[in-house]
């Protein structure tokens, strides 16, 4: 089986409180899990946004980087987008 090394870059609101983002970063983690193997994961904790998405002036960020096959970043990313509380999220092949 092929396998890529990818990064995970993802914000996630703080608007319901910063437990409410930890536990979105979990599911996610889980996610990952899942499909592929983690190598790291880098909790920023939360900080400032450069400009506010959706009102929101903060964001929670967590980067995860990660191996898996060549089609879980796409399905990855789908997930992101329609869960609430996520306000980005992109993957990038290493």
């Amino acid at each position: 089986m092929i396998t890529n090394k990818y990064e995970a870059a993802m914000v996630y609101s703080v608007a319901g409180g910063e437990e409410a983002a930890q536990a979105l970063a979990e599911k996610f983690k889980a996610l990952v899990e899942e499909h592929g193997t983690i190598e790291n994961v880098d909790d920023w904790g939360k900080r400032r946004l450069a400009y506010p998405i959706n009102d929101e002036p903060d964001g929670y960020y967590v980067f995860t980087v990660f191996t898996s096959g060549p089609d879980f970043p796409a399905e990855f990313e789908r997930v992101a987008k329609i869960t609430d509380g996520v306000l980005r999220a992109m993957v990038v092949k290493k």
